[in-house]
């Protein structure tokens, strides 16, 4: 298996205290690594460390097989990444500071800079200056200039801060893409479990610079997430009903009479039709409560997303 990422008992120390205590890390190329922690956990303080911005106090990184030592820099050419806050020249266009970023990357491509402004939603916005941004779309503008030389590893920090719903519905939706078309690696960091949770393939939990899982989120979500459980006296017949005519592929048989259902947009009286239609049988059909996010806030104690009226 191949690792982008690799941190070896990885310790970080400021004035006597360690803000990041002996951790180990495991990115692999081609997934979206969540990491999740509450603030002041430790996530950009390990991002930092990856990008060469400050130096671990102990222990060893590795970022494409390149164990980063003090003067490594080239790998960070194939590397883009927004950590804590957007910083720009204000008094330059948003296209004037992304052509900049190109020229010190080495990158010239006018067309990509339109095309990352587009991704972002600023294509309307690329003669106006960040000075005159909202903190949204200055957040944007720094994804815009993350994305723009389509690195092979993409670090951000706490992304959606500052979008609007529907802004952070269409970052969801361009990490995807750029993960899926360009097969880009992204470490993406969030208190926010909703956000992370919708992306991600591997879950990093860390609290107070330490590392407390690292698991694939295909696993969590197999024990934690809201489900629809079946009983039926014949559950060979019902799976073929679920599948056949209720187009349900997203369920489990978990012994010889219960099935888990975990598309929940099918409600548990279109599932009670179907399978009354088909004579099948239904012994008990409820809903078990999720309790992933619970998992999550009772180990790291993050904070969960506010509903907006």
């Amino acid at each position: 298996m191949e690792y982008i990422v690799q941190t070896k008992n990885v310790t970080k120390t400021y004035a006597g205290q360690n803000v990041v205590s002996d951790m180990s890390l495991n990115i692999k190329k081609g997934e979206i690594y969540g990491f999740l922690g509450s603030n002041g956990a430790g996530k950009s303080t390990i991002m930092k460390m990856l990008t060469n911005l400050i130096k671990p106090t102990n222990g060893e990184i590795f970022v494409f097989g390149e164990m980063i030592k003090e003067g490594s820099f080239s790998y960070l050419s194939r590397i883009g990444s927004m950590i804590e806050y957007p910083i720009f020249y204000e008094k330059m266009t948003a296209f004037e500071n992304l052509e900049l970023h190109c020229a010190y990357m080495g990158y010239h491509n006018n067309q990509s800079i339109d095309e990352a402004l587009e991704q972002v939603g600023l294509k309307d916005a690329r003669d106006k200056r960040p000075k005159d941004f909202s903190l949204g779309m200055r957040q944007r503008l720094c994804v815009a200039r993350a994305i723009l030389t389509k690195p092979d590893l993409l670090i951000l920090d706490e992304p959606i801060n500052g979008l609007d719903p529907e802004g952070i519905h269409s970052m969801r939706q361009l990490f995807q893409r750029l993960n899926r078309e360009y097969g880009m690696t992204i470490l993406i960091s969030s208190h926010i479990i909703g956000e992370i949770e919708q992306i991600a393939d591997t879950i990093c939990l860390i609290k107070d610079g330490k590392l407390l899982e690292e698991t694939s989120m295909k696993k969590l979500k197999e024990q934690n997430t809201e489900y629809i459980e079946l009983v039926t006296n014949q559950p060979n017949k019902a799976a073929l009903t679920l599948h056949d005519q209720l187009k349900i592929t997203n369920f489990k048989v978990v012994d010889q009479q219960a099935i888990r259902i975990f598309e929940t947009q099918i409600t548990r009286a279109q599932i009670s039709k179907a399978l009354i239609m088909e004579d099948i049988d239904i012994l008990s059909i409820q809903t078990k409560q999720t309790t992933l996010e619970d998992y999550f806030i009772k180990r790291v104690g993050l904070a969960k997303p506010e509903v907006k009226s």
